[in-house]
């Protein structure tokens, strides 16, 4: 049973005239004859009575034309969203993001990507690094955006710019008056960071143990909102993205370069590889790309 025979019987259905239904489907009638009889064919009966003058609906046909409208009418809309879809004009994107990424880098891309489609619905969650990775890996989001991970097998990870780590100190502190510190310098203060297991925790032992610097910690705790007010308060001293720079003006802190050595790592977009993305994925994808790296 196909649209063109439902179509084809509802045309005859409504003007109970083969003649006129040929001509409003611009069909030939014999045409029209072979659609309605390959339907009744495949419905196991007739759904017209006909004789030479009249045309008319068996009761089979009359039970048949409502739902026949109906699959029409679903047959169309699936069309039309499946199109619109293609077009971005309508669909939804569902993305992880790790939250420094969310506050700083995020907000003017979204808003490029709103004006350029905006029927497509745009679900974000801001959630830790490690999290953003467990998602993508789960199929619960198409497209992540994170640090670099390690070892993480079976993702495809597409660097968008490098995030260098910088120093946050209270603004009383007498570390505020300068312009950079050594990581030396920094971790003779009280420091405070990320819980284990959070891969910024981890990454950031890395990057510090590999440049030979022994890495203590004072205050540990789970949201990096809460790292920073604790530095706030005068509790002690962190290192943190340097993407988050702005935020941390406004939340109290000061932010120092870091040197002695330079640690930075990569931030950028993650895919499953077994995963084709999704129309508006791949377009959020481009402009994700376009204004990280103009």
């Amino acid at each position: 049973m196909t649209p063109r025979q439902l179509e084809a019987f509802v045309a005859v259905a409504r003007v109970l005239s083969f003649a006129r239904a040929s001509e409003s489907l611009y069909m030939s009638q014999p045409a029209l004859s072979l659609a309605i009889r390959n339907l009744e064919e495949e419905l196991g009966g007739p759904l017209f009575s006909r004789t030479t003058r009249h045309v008319r609906l068996t009761p089979e046909g009359s039970a048949l034309l409502p739902l026949a409208v109906q699959l029409l009418a679903d047959f169309s809309n699936v069309k039309e969203r499946l199109s619109q879809r293609f077009k971005l004009q309508k669909g939804h994107l569902t993305i992880a993001a790790m939250p420094s990424f969310c506050a700083s880098v995020f907000p003017p891309i979204l808003a490029v990507y709103r004006k350029n489609y905006p029927g497509i619905d745009v679900s974000i969650h801001d959630v830790l690094n490690e999290n953003v990775i467990g998602m993508v890996q789960e199929g619960r989001v198409e497209l992540g955006i994170c640090f670099e991970p390690i070892g993480e097998r079976g993702l495809f990870f597409e660097p968008l710019f490098e995030d260098r780590f910088v120093a946050i100190v209270s603004r009383d502190s007498r570390l505020a008056s300068k312009n950079a510190i050594s990581w030396n310098q920094l971790l003779h203060q009280e420091f405070i960071t990320l819980q284990r297991p959070s891969s910024l925790r981890r990454l950031l032992e890395k990057l510090v143990s590999e440049a030979g610097i022994e890495f203590q910690v004072a205050f540990d705790c789970h949201q990096l909102a809460t790292v920073v007010r604790m530095v706030a308060a005068g509790l002690g001293v962190s290192a943190v993205p340097s993407m988050l720079r702005d935020q941390l003006e406004l939340s109290g802190v000061h932010s120092l370069k870091l040197n002695a050595p330079m640690v930075s790592s990569s931030v950028g977009i993650i895919t499953r590889r077994d995963h084709q993305l999704s129309i508006a994925a791949s377009a959020m994808q481009s402009e994700i790309l376009a204004l990280t790296k103009a």
